[in-house]
């Protein structure tokens, strides 16, 4: 088990609510974990998921390598849990199970959901079908999720997490793991080192009247790429779509998603911002991922290759 902060580790303070417990502290309020594995316990970091890097993540990914274990847990904040996770699930060759979990409230509040979803992070890491399969997940309220899938769905409640058209790997009840889907990564894996990608990505979003800053901005940065949270199919404005032009004529790839919870990007539409104008001009589709990941692939992607081709083949398959 690795601890690296989040609401689960947290406690309240004259500035504010702030990781403070040691993740060996978070198991004695679940004595039931005995029943299930032989826990060792490591704090990789104390820190708010809001302000975690990639060197976090990195840590998480040298320190599975390290041990030699049947499955890892990871306590971890959940507002980015999710791309921690699928971070891990494209740059770790995960030959055992990895979930993470956390909490929606804190140990002091009342109900606090963290000890029941350590035990569902417990019980499906030691699962015989998760040992055999590997992968990243993400374990919350009952139910565990692919990290390809994954997102956090509501600020506060605690079922925030859901897999918009996919689903749930499987399901936690009283008595056993129920599994809906064969669990295992959905992620394509790259071969670079997780602890320090060189590239920049920059994120802009379109909506009702935007320009062609975000994109000017980054470009004027040198950013390596962009990520283009759409609308609808995954289309722009038509500034963003000229922007879009410049980009990817100046040798910066840009990548188009969609602001829509599920569905996948698709180019249909003409017009300066349209999605087919958009594919004319180069530009890559990310299907389904959602924006923020799509960044985590394509820094990822970037480290392995510079090549449009290679890169827009990178996201045609999971």
């Amino acid at each position: 088990m690795l601890g690296t902060g989040g609401t689960i580790a947290s406690t309240p303070g004259e500035a504010g609510a702030a990781p403070s417990l040691g993740a060996d502290s978070l198991l004695d309020a679940v004595p039931e974990l005995d029943e299930y594995a032989d826990l060792r316990v490591e704090q990789v970091a104390q820190t708010p998921s809001f302000d975690a890097g990639v060197e976090t993540v990195a840590a998480v990914a040298a320190a599975v390598g390290d041990v030699s274990a049947d499955g890892v847990v990871v306590t971890h904040g959940t507002d980015t849990m999710e791309e921690s996770a699928y971070y891990l699930d494209l740059t770790l060759p995960a030959d055992v199970p990895v979930v993470f979990t956390g909490a929606q409230r804190r140990p002091d509040e009342p109900s606090a959901d963290g000890p029941a979803n350590l035990l569902t992070a417990v019980r499906t890491a030691t699962h015989d079908r998760l040992r055999d399969a590997g992968g990243v997940y993400v374990a919350m309220d009952e139910e565990l999720h692919a990290a390809r899938d994954v997102t956090k769905t509501h600020t506060r409640k605690l079922d925030a997490f859901a897999s918009p058209d996919a689903g749930p790997v499987a399901a936690v009840t009283r008595e056993d793991v129920r599994f809906d889907r064969e669990p295992g990564s959905r992620s394509r894996q790259f071969d670079v080192d997780p602890s320090a990608p060189d590239a920049t990505v920059a994120m802009v979003e379109s909506g009702l009247g935007v320009g062609a800053d975000g994109i000017e901005f980054g470009l004027d940065r040198g950013v390596d790429g962009v990520v283009l949270e759409g609308t609808g199919l995954g289309n722009a404005t038509a500034a963003l779509g000229d922007a879009v032009a410049d980009a990817i004529a100046g040798g910066v790839p840009v990548v188009v998603t969609s602001r829509c919870l599920a569905g996948p990007t698709v180019p249909v539409y003409g017009t300066p911002g349209g999605g087919q104008t958009l594919r004319d001009h180069g530009a890559i589709f990310a299907g389904d991922l959602p924006a923020h990941k799509a960044r985590l692939k394509l820094l990822v992607a970037l480290e392995a290759t510079s090549d449009l081709a290679e890169l827009r083949e990178c996201f045609a398959s999971d």
